[in-house]
């Protein structure tokens, strides 16, 4: 069971041993040089190369980025590579990404620039798909390896690989094999080259025959280090996923601007209210706006006592916190219909502490403009001259300051500088409601709300309304309408189907943005032979790709017959499996998450103006950015700044965020940085290797400190 991090300051453990940069080859009277924090990528264009670059841009890894198709790019010369600064010589990029070994013509002069410069400054370079060959030391794949489809193969993370940039992971790496019909991966095992310097990092089993192909191995040669891939993938793909953090790692030594952490959070929509529920005679939802007026007979989904117990215990089992969005009219309306009675919200409140809570309105009302619900789909109602109406800046407060006000009563746990709307009405909704609306900035600065919850689907980049700021999220394909298995399949059904199915078409009118179904799903069977797989695999992809914007469901989904959690099982469970202890997943709170997405754009935005300056010479970096930006890094185990720790542990490293006011910020590199088994020899010799297990391992997840805490 992984220990999940999820507590107001965010705490991890360490792991995986130091890597650092090696020396560069120098004579004793020359000044160290100076490496700059940055990787050059080399792209054909090809997935590959593209999945790198999108693992950099989404830490926050500065990289310059050099189409080979681009007539007009610069030219890879010793003048591109390297310069001298203060007398001192620069390299500029501490890492090379190659779509391949070799992606130039015979006799390139820009190869032999990257390959003098690699062997000067002992630069590390990334094959990011090639074939096996001795030229990469390996053996040709026809004849005494394979070459073909690895869909569906469990590949295996050897004990150099473990020992050395891919420790965060507990052993296997599975391919993904979605389809019978498609080829997803392409990939070449073989063996290392008789007398080879070549560590495989993670392998396969060779179909037919007793030995194991390497996929991921370095090769070490003439003075250079080779990181060789012979798999290709894209940037989605979970076994690429999965090696990402550790690629980054080893071409930078463990010594990088930007972090990548692993986030999941759930926000569990409309507690203590009710749900309306899908008819599946009418295909429709009885009291919602997407039935006609006076349709069909409302017949609602809400949470027992039972469901809240089931919430906690599942909850411990998983170490995990969901977050309830409450709605407080829900349990003052259910106490009126019946005799001040509601046990559901006595069982909440009194398991309040076991919850992380956000104000979602009183009433769930529609905050954008006042809805037409006499036609279908519902319309903006107009004023007598046309404009719309909207709902009014005192209606929006109220909504918001009278929930507030009933959960602190009861003792709820707020942040109350944060809200989810209702449907995230408020906010802009195409195609009825195109713009805010203008009356929501100004009832949130009324009412001191500084986080505002945001739909990803129709909203996903951060930005500012009034005094708060949106954070987005994922809707999860679990329906809100639908507390039964079969009820979700049914609906699902009528959605993705075709016409001369029975469906609705929307996938045939939508085909850029919807997949029909071949056929329909089974209702008894469907729910979790399709959609549970297929929500679990898109929710883990986010999960994976350092995406810290939370999920959201809705309370009936928790009902009846609780079908959030096989995915919620499904994620959690399959991470668990992957991943060591030491790397768990990072279950924050709303407001945490936006500082986290706030920070992240500050930094993209002082990144792309080339505002920040980071470099290394011998075992200290320095990195300055623009007053009010704050850092990222990701440093070996043991780094300081100014005599204390920088950062929080994770997946074997240290990372997190930091403050400078404009200044330089140094941060002093623990000596096994500088001398690891990366090293390369004077004239060109590697050094001897090492798989031998780590001795800087602190014994487990108890020592922990702050993440985020700015110095």
């Amino acid at each position: 069971m992984k220990r999940t991090i999820r507590t107001t300051a965010l705490l991890v453990g360490t792991l995986m041993a130091t890597i650092g940069l090696p020396a560069a080859t120098a004579r004793a009277d020359d000044p160290a040089p100076r490496v700059d924090l940055r990787v050059l990528v080399v792209s054909d264009g090809g997935p590959s190369t593209e999945a790198i670059a999108a693992e950099l841009e989404n830490a926050g890894t500065p990289y310059t980025e050099v189409d080979l198709a681009d007539t007009g790019r610069d030219v890879i010369d010793p003048g591109f590579l390297a310069d001298t600064v203060d007398g001192r010589p620069r390299a500029k990029y501490q890492a090379v990404v190659l779509p391949n070994d070799n992606p130039f013509p015979t006799g390139s002069a820009e190869m032999a620039a990257l390959v003098a410069y690699e062997q000067k400054y002992s630069i590390p370079q990334v094959d990011a798909y090639t074939y096996a060959r001795p030229q990469v030391g390996l053996n040709a794949a026809v004849g005494t390896g394979y070459a073909g489809s690895v869909d569906g193969v469990r590949a295996e993370v050897t004990q150099a690989g473990r020992a050395g940039p891919f420790g965060y992971l507990e052993g296997a790496v599975p391919f993904e094999d979605n389809s019978p019909t498609v080829g997803e991966s392409y990939a070449y095992l073989s063996t290392p080259v008789a007398g080879a310097d070549f560590v495989p990092y993670v392998q396969a089993a060779i179909p037919g025959r007793p030995t194991m192909g390497s996929l991921v191995g370095e090769y070490r040669h003439d003075g250079r280090r080779e990181l060789v891939v012979t798999f290709v993938y894209n940037r989605y793909q979970q076994q690429y996923r999965l090696l990402a953090r550790g690629i980054v790692e080893w071409m930078t030594g463990g010594v990088h601007l930007g972090a990548d952490r692993n986030y999941f959070a759930v926000h569990v929509d409309d507690v203590f209210a009710a749900d309306d529920r899908w008819d599946s005679a009418l295909n429709c939802t009885p009291g919602d706006v997407d039935c006609q007026p006076g349709e069909g007979t409302p017949n609602p989904i809400r949470m027992v006592p039972a469901d809240v117990d089931h919430a906690t215990t599942w909850q411990n089992s998983r170490e995990f916190t969901l977050d309830f969005a409450y709605n407080a009219s829900g349990t003052v309306d259910h106490r009126e219909d019946n005799g001040g009675q509601d046990a559901l919200a006595d069982k909440l409140v009194a398991e309040r502490d076991q919850f992380r809570w956000i104000n979602h309105t009183y009433t769930h009302g529609f905050l954008g403009c006042v809805q037409n619900t006499a036609v279908v789909p519902w319309t903006c109602a107009r004023n007598a001259d046309g404009s719309t109406r909207w709902v009014s800046r005192n209606e929006i407060a109220d909504e918001i300051a009278t929930n507030e006000a009933w959960g602190e009563s009861a003792g709820l746990p707020l942040q109350s500088s944060e809200l989810v709307t209702g449907e995230h009405s408020g906010l802009k909704v195409t195609p009825q409601q195109p713009e805010d609306n203008p009356h929501l900035g100004p009832a949130l600065a009324d009412t001191g709300i500084e986080w505002l919850g945001s739909d990803n689907s129709r909203d996903p980049v951060q930005r500012t309304v009034g005094t708060a700021t949106t954070v987005s999220r994922y809707p999860m394909n679990v329906f809100y309408n639908a507390g039964r298995a079969a009820e979700q399949v049914d609906e699902y059904n009528w959605i993705y189907t075709a016409r001369a199915q029975g469906g609705s078409g929307i996938c045939e009118d939508n085909p850029a943005t919807s997949t029909c179904l071949a056929a329909p799903l089974d209702t008894a069977t469907g729910y979790t032979e399709h959609i549970v797989p297929l929500e679990t695999r898109i929710a883990l992809t986010h999960v994976l790709t350092n995406d810290p914007k939370p999920h959201f469901i809705h309370q009936s989904n928790l009902a009846e017959d609780r079908i959030a959690y096989p995915v919620l099982d499904g994620v959690l469970g399959t991470y668990d499996a992957l991943y060591t202890d030491d790397t768990p997943v990072v279950n924050l709170r709303m407001k945490e998450i936006g500082v986290e997405m706030q920070r992240r754009g500050h930094w993209r935005a002082a990144l792309d103006a080339d505002q920040v300056t980071a470099y290394r010479i011998g075992d200290r970096v320095t990195v300055q950015t623009p007053v009010g930006v704050a850092l990222t890094a990701t440093m070996p185990t043991g780094t300081q700044h100014d005599g204390t720790g920088f950062g929080a542990a994770y997946a074997g490293s240290l990372s997190g965020w930091a403050s400078a006011d404009g200044l330089p910020y140094t941060l002093d590199l623990p000596a096994s940085a500088g001398a690891t088994a990366a090293a390369v020899e004077p004239g060109g010799t590697p050094a001897p290797t090492s798989a031998a297990p780590r001795t800087d391992v602190p014994a487990g997840v108890e020592q922990q400190v702050p993440y985020g805490a700015e110095r």
